[in-house]
C-alpha cells in the first residue's frame, strides 16, 4: 500500500481523520507494530470503507463494493483460491477483452502483472476492502468445494451410463468446474431455477430466487455450446439433437444434501436455452403452517382433507406452490393403513410410502389412462398432478363420488371460478356440486427478511387501502431494507397467500344453477372465506411481507 506517512497525510487532508487522532494512531502503531490502516480501523477512527475509498481516489483507482456486486463465477475461477488469498485479489467480471479485478492493494504492480499472466487478459484494477475481498474469496471457494467431493455428478440413478460420454465431458475441466460452481451456488443461494440463455454476443445466467429472476453472470458466447452439452450429458440427453426441445433429470448431492435437477432445453435463434428446476428433497415437505397458512385458512383446509372422500382443488398460476401444498397435505395423510397413489407429470419429489406414477406421453400413458388403472388398484387417496382435459376432469370427479379422496390442481384465478371451469370442461354441474368439497386458491409472495426489515407507521390512507379502519389503532408496515443474510434484497423465503372456499349447500345449489363466479365468491365471503387480498393484507399487518409484494401477486 502507500507509505505510512503518505497514508496519514492523505487521510488528514481528506478530512476523514483529525491530526490528533492520527498522532494517537501512530503512537499505537509504534507500540503494536500493526499497519497504520489496521490501527485506524480497529480504534474506530475511520470506517474501513471510507479509508479505502479515500486511498482509491488518491491513486486514481475506482472503489468497488463487493457486497453489492454480482461476481461472475466464470471470472472468479481464473485465479486459484490459494493465490487469490495470498494476493488479496478476486476477479469480478469480464468487460470486453479485459478482466475487472477487485484488489486490496491495486498499487502493487507485481501482483497486477501476475494476475495478467495467470488469466491471459488485460487487468482493470478496482480497490476493495480486505474484509470484502476475503469474504468474496470464501464464498466463491465454498461453491466449488461443495461439488469437488462429487466423483461424478452424472447418472447417480443409472450406474451403467455411457462412459465415453462422461469421459468426453470430463476432458473439458474448466467447463465442468463452471457448471458445478453454478449448480452449487444456486443451491446455496436458495434458487428454485437456473436459466442459461444464449444471446447474440454472450451467455446469460439467471437464478430465480424467491420467485424473482436475478442475473448472476454474463460470459462470452463461445462457452455456450460447451456448457449446454455438459448439462445435456448430465441429464442423459442427445447432444447432437439441437432442433427440438428435450427434458431429463439429474440426481446429485451438494454439501451432503440430495438434490434433483429437472433439465429442459428449448431451441432459440442463438442456440439452446436450458432451464434447470432445482428440487431440494429436504425442503420438499413442510408443515402447512410453515407455508404461511393463517389459522382460519388452515382449519378450513384441514376439515376438507380429513374427510374420507371428496375432491379438493388447489388452484393458481404456474409456480404458485400448488404441488408443495398438496405434498404437505399428503405427508399428513400418509399412514400405513392408507393406500395413496399419485399420477404426476413429472414426479417432482419422491415420497416414501406412496406409489407415484410418471406420465409418459410417448408411450401413450396419459393422465386419463393412468387414472383408469389407478382406480382398479384399490386406492384410498389419489393425487392428480393437474386436471388438463375434460376426460381427466370427469374421471377425477367420478373417483371422488365413489369413495376416494382426490387431490388435484387446476389453473384458475380464484377459488370461486373453479366451479365454472370444471363445468366448461364438460363435467355436469350436479356432479361438480356433489363431488367437490373445497377449493384452495394460492399465490406465493416473498417473505420479509427478519434480520433487516424495518417498521414504520402507516398513514390513514394506506390503512384504508388495506381494508382496515384507521380508527381501530395504529398499523405498522414493514419494509424491505437488505442485508448480507438476504443478499441485499430485503426478502428471504416465500409464503403462501390463500383463500379456502368450502362447498356449502348454498354454493352447491349455485353450482347446479350455473351462477356466475362473482356471486359464488360473495356468498363464500359471507360464509367465512377470506379472499386472497384479505389474507395478504393480514400478513402485511403481521410484518410477514410487504404491501408492495401482496399487490404484485394479488389483484
Amino acid at each position: 500500500m502507500l507509505e505510512r506517512e503518505h497514508i496519514g497525510a492523505v487521510l488528514v487532508e481528506s478530512g476523514l481523520v483529525t491530526p490528533g487522532d492520527m498522532q494517537r494512531a501512530r503512537d499505537r502503531q509504534a507500540e503494536t507494530g500493526e499497519p497504520l490502516t489496521r490501527v485506524l480501523v480497529a480504534e474506530g477512527m475511520v470506517a474501513e470503507t471510507e479509508l479505502v475509498k479515500a486511498l482509491g481516489r488518491h491513486i486514481g483507482v475506482d472503489y468497488i463494493s463487493l457486497a453489492d456486486t454480482v461476481i461472475d463465477p466464470a471470472a472468479s475461477v481464473l485465479i486459484p483460491e490459494s493465490l487469490a488469498r495470498r494476493y488479496g485479489v478476486i476477479p469480478v467480471r469480464f468487460e470486453d477483452d479485459s478482466l475487472i479485478v477487485a484488489m486490496v492493494d491495486p498499487g502493487n504492480v507485481l501482483v497486477v502483472d501476475d494476475v495478467r499472466a495467470i488469466t491471459g487478459r488485460r487487468v482493470i484494477a478496482r480497490i476493495a476492502t480486505r474484509a470484502d475481498v476475503e469474504d468474496a474469496i470464501r464464498r466463491q471457494g465454498r461453491y466449488d468445494e461443495d461439488v469437488s467431493s462429487l466423483a461424478d455428478m452424472v447418472g447417480l440413478d443409472n450406474p451403467e451410463d455411457d462412459l465415453s460420454k462422461v469421459q468426453a465431458a470430463i476432458e473439458e475441466a474448466p467447463i465442468v468446474k463452471l457448471v458445478n460452481t453454478l449448480i452449487s451456488r444456486a443451491v446455496n443461494e436458495r434458487a428454485s431455477d437456473i436459466h442459461i440463455e444464449p444471446g447474440e454476443r454472450d451467455l446469460r445466467v439467471r437464478f430465480r430466487i424467491d420467485g424473482v429472476l436475478h442475473e448472476i453472470m454474463s460470459t462470452p458466447r463461445s462457452v455456450s455450446g460447451a456448457v449446454v452439452s455438459r448439462l445435456k450429458i448430465m441429464a442423459d440427453l442427445d447432444i447432437a439433437e439441437r432442433r427440438i426441445p428435450q427434458d431429463g433429470r439429474v440426481t446429485i448431492r451438494v454439501s451432503g444434501r440430495p438434490i434433483d435437477l429437472r433439465v429442459a432445453t428449448l431451441p432459440s435463434i442463438y442456440g439452446e436455452k436450458v432451464v434447470l428446476r432445482i428440487l431440494d428433497k429436504e425442503d420438499a415437505i413442510l408443515d402447512l403452517s410453515e407455508l404461511g397458512f393463517m389459522p382460519y385458512s388452515l382449519a378450513r383446509f384441514q376439515s376438507s382433507y380429513s374427510k374420507p372422500y371428496g375432491a379438493i382443488l388447489v388452484t393458481g398460476p404456474t409456480g404458485s406452490g400448488k404441488t408443495t401444498t398438496l405434498y404437505s397435505a399428503l405427508h399428513v395423510l400418509n399412514r400405513p393403513e392408507v393406500n395413496i397413489i399419485t399420477v404426476e407429470d413429472p414426479v417432482e419429489y419422491r415420497l416414501p410410502g406412496i406409489t407415484q406414477v410418471q406420465v409418459n406421453r410417448k408411450a401413450g400413458l396419459q393422465f386419463a389412462t393412468v387414472l383408469k388403472s389407478i382406480l382398479r388398484s384399490d386406492p384410498d387417496i389419489v393425487l392428480i398432478g393437474e386436471v388438463r382435459d375434460p376426460e381427466t376432469a370427469k374421471i377425477a370427479i367420478e373417483a371422488a363420488l365413489t369413495g376416494h379422496l382426490v387431490l388435484t390442481t387446476l389453473h384458475t384465478n380464484d377459488a370461486a371460478s373453479s366451479v365454472g371451469r370444471l363445468v366448461d370442461m364438460g363435467v355436469e354441474p350436479y356432479l361438480v356440486s356433489s363431488a367437490l368439497d373445497s377449493v384452495l386458491a394460492q399465490r406465493l409472495a416473498r417473505r420479509l427478511c427478519e434480520r433487516c426489515k424495518e417498521g414504520r407507521p402507516a398513514s390513514p390512507e394506506i390503512v384504508r387501502q388495506m381494508g382496515y379502519d384507521p380508527g381501530e389503532g395504529q398499523v405498522t408496515l414493514y419494509y424491505a431494507v437488505g442485508c448480507r443474510m438476504c443478499s441485499e434484497t430485503g426478502y428471504r423465503g416465500r409464503l403462501a397467500i390463500n383463500e379456502v372456499m368450502l362447498m356449502s349447500e348454498e354454493i352447491q345449489r349455485m353450482a347446479v344453477e350455473r351462477r356466475p363466479s362473482d356471486e359464488i365468491k360473495r356468498v363464500a365471503a359471507e360464509q367465512g372465506m377470506k379472499s386472497l387480498r384479505e389474507d395478504g393484507m393480514d400478513k402485511v399487518k403481521l410484518g410477514m411481507t410487504t404491501l408492495e409484494e401482496v399487490l404484485r401477486v394479488v389483484v
